[in-house]
């Protein structure tokens, strides 16, 4: 076990940071649910969650400014999700910034749509960290919450091992994202997130 801890505590918070910026919700709910059972730092956890979301968001944010006539932004454009975007951002800017995370269908779209506009670096970057700090702490905080519960009824199904079950189950949930997101690339643009 305490191998496991170990690991944990070293590779969880890099895990988790790759997870919040591919996958997200689920990645920051685990490190919050780990972050209650000690087997990683509170603090570890709710940074590699801001800074896996906040960061891969520039990137699309970015990618949606420098690449405007590029084949990934058009592509992206084509998705009605991505029309919805560019619609909220112009009617609530700063709103859309912050909360996009917690939309469903826009988590990708969204920091593209916004790259498109005439929204400024600056305030993209100071609201994207802002919108980062209030989604790591509703998903950290919600696993941190939820881990009791769960961890109980790990322990009353599996023993012991309820520790390395959630770091199994944690791996899995990552693996499985991973596989879907590069499936979903082989769909044609208009069946993604429609």
């Amino acid at each position: 076990m305490p191998d496991l801890t170990h690991h944990l505590a070293t590779l969880g918070p890099f895990a988790i940071l790759v997870g919040s910026a591919v996958e997200g919700q689920l990645s920051a709910m685990a490190g919050g649910v780990m972050a209650r059972e000690h087997l990683m730092s509170p603090l570890a956890v709710f940074a590699a969650a801001v800074a896996g979301t906040a960061l891969v968001d520039y990137i699309l944010f970015v990618l949606g400014r420098s690449f405007r006539r590029s084949g990934f932004v058009t592509k992206a454009s084509k998705r009605r999700s991505f029309a919805k975007a560019v619609e909220l951002i112009e009617r609530f800017p700063t709103g859309f910034i912050l909360s996009f995370r917690f939309i469903y269908g826009l988590r990708a779209a969204g920091p593209v749509a916004i790259g498109v506009t005439r929204i400024g670096h600056r305030r993209f970057a100071v609201l994207n960290v802002v919108g980062a700090l209030i989604w790591a702490t509703v998903c950290v905080g919600l696993g941190y919450l939820i881990g009791p519960a769960l961890m109980t009824l790990m322990h009353s199904t599996a023993g012991e091992a309820a520790p390395i079950v959630v770091a199994a189950l944690f791996a899995a949930v990552i693996a499985g994202v991973l596989l879907w997101r590069r499936r979903g690339k082989d769909e044609t643009p208009e069946s993604v997130l429609d």
